[in-house]
């Protein structure tokens, strides 16, 4: 197998990988900025309430787009296995 085609399957794979995860990284990083603001602002130092409203954020972001996610992973390991023959020689 060239080194080319190895080489273009991982980029593919991490590219997949990164556009999977941006949404739940994004709502992550939304949350966790507020929840700063808002301890800023109130003075609150909780290690609790910098983590389960980032938790909730990212959790709810995955079942919204989880049927995405599926079907995303599924094309690339569908396209994965149909160039198999491909791959093997």
């Amino acid at each position: 197998m060239p080194e080319a085609l190895v080489v273009g399957i991982v980029r593919q794979a991490i590219e997949t990988a990164v556009m999977v995860t941006l949404p739940m990284l994004a709502a992550g990083l939304a949350a966790g900025i507020l929840v700063s603001i808002f301890q800023t602002v109130t003075s609150i130092q909780d290690n609790v309430l910098a983590f389960i409203p980032r938790a909730a954020a990212i959790f709810a972001v995955f079942a919204l787009t989880f049927p995405w996610i599926l079907r995303v992973v599924t094309g690339f390991s569908i396209g994965l296995i149909n160039r198999l023959p491909e791959l093997v020689r």
